[in-house]
């Protein structure tokens, strides 16, 4: 039974919805929590009566940051030995759709967390940011690079470099996250895109993700090829049959992951 999250299965149709639980640290992401949301997406993942998921922390902070009393005492080869980064690198191959959630704080860790999902919804009192440089470190799980990616070289080097927070006007401005909605609503809000998404072929969903990640890591003659064999692929599932002949018919599609 996880210790520090929260499992909430079909929220809507085919969406199930993790919750960071430690809300005492503001969800700081120790090792151990890290482990339970690696294992239960890995699980969500297998699952076909999930189709996308949604993670969040609640209305005070998303994760605000990572557990620094797990870290402050090792040396550089406890951190090798630890490699806590190989969690993150077994979530970055969730196939699934992940919408993140977010409220209050998204720092350090947490805000890394936010970007390894696939798209943000923020409540108004969201809070971007970096502040690793305050204790001496460095990001080190994607925010020089995926905030880079995302922001760009100008705004990631103020984060970076200075800590400072932006809020969710300003990410949203630089093109962070998708969406700014009431606090109220930043659950619901984020559960009703994921239903949208869930609504499609699950199949076509897992393919267009992997396209659009591996934009990232590839030129752009590399991204087409990849882009073109995904599509062609597409035409062998029951799904593309069913999609387009409900489209000739004039009727809602029934996809069933095939």
């Amino acid at each position: 039974m996880p210790q520090f999250i929260i499992i909430h299965q079909q929220v809507a149709p085919y969406v199930a919805h993790i919750q960071l639980n430690r809300p005492k640290e503001l969800n700081a992401l120790n090792l151990e929590l890290m482990g339970e949301l690696r294992d239960a997406l890995k699980q969500l993942d297998a699952d076909d009566q999930v189709r996308a998921i949604v993670l969040s922390g609640n209305e005070k902070a998303f994760a605000a940051g990572a557990d620094i009393k797990q870290m402050a005492g090792k040396t550089a080869i406890d951190m090798y030995n630890i490699d806590q980064f190989s969690t993150w690198d077994t979530i970055k191959k969730i196939k699934k759709p992940i919408i993140a959630a977010v409220s209050g704080f998204a720092l350090g860790g947490g805000c890394e967390l936010t970007m390894l999902c696939d798209m943000i919804v923020a409540s108004e009192t969201a809070r971007f940011g970096q502040p690793e440089i305050k204790l001496g470190v460095i990001p080190g799980a994607g925010g020089t690079q995926r905030l880079t990616r995302a922001v760009g070289k100008a705004l990631a080097m103020e984060m970076v470099l200075t800590g400072r927070f932006i809020t969710a006007r300003e990410a949203h401005q630089a093109g962070l996250i998708n969406r700014i909605v009431p606090t109220e609503l930043f659950l619901a809000e984020a559960i009703k895109l994921a239903s949208e998404v869930a609504s499609m072929s699950p199949i076509a969903i897992k393919m267009a993700k992997e396209a659009v990640l591996k934009a990232f890591d590839s030129t752009l003659d590399e991204g087409l090829q990849f882009e073109r064999k995904n599509f062609y692929l597409l035409f062998a599932s029951e799904d593309q049959k069913e999609g387009m002949q409900a489209f000739m018919e004039k009727r809602a599609p029934e996809f069933k992951g095939h």
